[in-house]
């Protein structure tokens, strides 16, 4: 039975999608800044999100949706002024929390760890640019000779998924338990708000400013 893709671009790649899991991005500032703010597990529950969002990237860009963005810019300004509004509405409320870990005001766990997986899957899901970027990054993998076009980007799409989680995850575990070595006082907690919310302001201005290209 012939290979469902070709194993020479498969090996190049997980090379190509390790190098851009590793390198720092919007998600990955994201990510570092929910696990600042929320501790470890709210840095995992943020990575698992943008996987599950950009799980739905793959399944859109398999089933050819995502190239709606490159023949309705309309669409694209739309869905990128969403999402900066909504990281500026991240932003907002990271700058007037004064909440003190364990305190009475405090969410509760269950309730903090669904809000940090749907924030980073809202994050993720309201990115045109993550959208263009399936569509232009995953075909360069695909052999069209070997056929089932879609399931050939599936794979790939989810190969990348899996490796961003693990990644990602780690990040978020790391950041969040060195936040908690920080956070031991009212004032350092308001800092670490802060400097969350300064983050999520300027992935807020980058996601407007940014070219489409």
């Amino acid at each position: 039975m012939a290979p469902m893709v070709d194993m020479t671009l498969y090996a190049a790649f997980l090379v190509a999608a390790f190098a851009l899991c590793i390198t720092p991005g919007p998600d990955m500032m994201f990510i570092v800044a929910m696990g600042g703010r929320g501790g470890p597990t709210a840095g995992v529950m943020a990575a698992f999100g943008v996987a599950c969002a950009m799980l739905v990237h793959a399944v859109a860009a398999a089933l050819g949706l995502s190239a709606l963005f490159t023949t309705l810019p309309t669409l694209y300004h739309v869905l990128r002024w969403a999402g900066a509004a909504y990281l500026l509405y991240l932003a907002v409320k990271a700058f007037r929390d004064r909440s003190v870990p364990g305190g009475d005001d405090a969410a509760p766990r269950g309730a903090g760890m669904r809000r940090a997986f749907w924030q980073g899957a809202i994050t993720n899901l309201l990115n045109p640019k993550v959208i263009l970027f399936n569509v232009a990054f995953l075909p360069q993998f695909v052999d069209p000779s070997l056929g089932h076009v879609p399931g050939q980007l599936l794979l790939l799409g989810g190969t990348l998924v899996v490796m961003g989680f693990l990644w990602d995850g780690f990040v978020g575990l790391l950041s969040g338990r060195l936040a908690g070595l920080l956070r031991r006082s009212a004032r350092v907690n308001r800092w670490l708000n802060i400097v969350s919310g300064t983050v999520f302001t300027g992935l807020a201005v980058r996601l407007v400013v940014a070219s489409p290209k």
